[in-house]
């Protein structure tokens, strides 16, 4: 769960805080910039009008009727829960998920167009980086307040687990966001709406600020490093091959290449790789024995997904991060290896 953690900036936080916010880049390949009317239509949106514009349509009536519909479509996975909450706990979280969405908007409003109109002679980087998040510490500054009464709100409800609640609710709107908004929105939205969702669940945050004693060249902080930055392509690959090994695997939530499911997986192999990573800058199992091992405990009875499963997916997501570093620094990576499936296995 989200923890308030301050960023103490030094050159080692800086690295891993660029490396963080790299995840969240503008991703342009389903738009084809350089046709019209693709390149009028992004500068349209990308402008301070056409941001107004998109949050304006939003909260205006979407955002408040999309953040009850994720809350009824949550509370429906769910139902096997009894008596999970009364009328005015739903009102009270229903509130407070408009609350996270209207600041995320607020924030997005007050993005500024970092380089001039793009030319026919602009290169498609040269556009990209015309529109990108802010500082990824202060955009985490900015919403930490809200999210964490989010997560508040959800741990105050009798029975319920709060970190599967509160990113299945996060998950659902904007899924259900996303149907207001033109394709060009979707694409300067999305990496505000993943951070979100992740930050309420992943530590890519307090991994930041762990390494605020670390040198530059520093074995471990390297090793950090090359897992953050390789995270995504390390989660499809072990995703993949989950499908592979587990074809006719189905949990409460669906099919493991159910988009939603593999949406939710996807997003939790990430999480896993940063829990390593804390575990790694702290030099203790403690985050994964006293914060991972019981929410998965949790989890995996409630979607009813056997341990099995867990082990291998553990078994897959290791083997490829091993895969991903550098051998020099597999001497410090294979102890905690080691230390995660003592944690799970046993």
């Amino acid at each position: 769960m989200l923890l308030s953690t301050p960023i103490v900036k030094t050159p080692s936080v800086e690295r891993l805080l660029r490396l963080w916010k790299q995840r969240y880049a503008t991703d342009l390949s389903s738009l084809s910039l350089f046709e019209e009317p693709s390149v009028n239509s992004f500068n349209a949106a990308v402008s301070p009008a056409g941001r107004t514009l998109t949050a304006d349509k939003l909260k205006l009536n979407a955002l408040n009727i999309n953040t009850q519909m994720a809350w009824l479509l949550t509370k429906s996975l769910y139902n096997y829960i009894p008596n999970v909450l009364d009328f005015s706990e739903a009102r009270r979280i229903t509130e407070i998920t408009f609350s996270v969405y209207s600041q995320v908007l607020n924030i997005y409003q007050q993005q500024s167009l970092s380089t001039d109109s793009p030319t026919e002679e602009t290169s498609k980087e040269k556009i990209l980086n015309s529109w990108e998040i802010p500082p990824i510490e202060e955009l985490a500054s900015k919403l930490e307040p809200t999210l964490i009464a989010f997560q508040v709100e959800h741990t105050a409800c009798q029975d319920w687990h709060a970190l599967g609640f509160l990113t299945t609710q996060l998950k659902f709107t904007n899924k259900l966001i996303f149907k207001q908004l033109t394709p060009v929105e979707k694409i300067l939205l999305s990496p505000y709406f993943k951070f979100v969702e992740e930050q309420v669940a992943i530590p890519w945050q307090r991994v930041c600020a762990a390494s605020n004693k670390q040198e530059l060249d520093s074995p471990t902080l390297i090793l950090v490093g090359q897992i953050l930055y390789s995270s995504e392509n390390i989660t499809k690959i072990a995703y993949q091959q989950l499908v592979e090994f587990f074809p006719k695997n189905r949990s409460r939530s669906g099919w493991l290449t159910d988009p939603d499911v593999a949406h939710s997986t996807m997003r939790d192999l990430n999480m896993f790789q940063a829990y390593l990573c804390l575990c790694i800058l702290e030099q203790s199992l403690r985050p994964l024995e006293q914060e991972l091992l019981p929410l998965c405990e949790i989890v995996m009875e409630k979607v009813e997904v056997q341990w099995k499963i867990l082990e291998q997916w553990i078994q897959i997501l290791l083997h490829e991060i091993v895969k991903h570093v550098s051998p020099e620094h597999h001497s410090i990576l294979l102890a905690y290896i080691q230390g995660m499936r003592q944690t799970f296995y046993k």
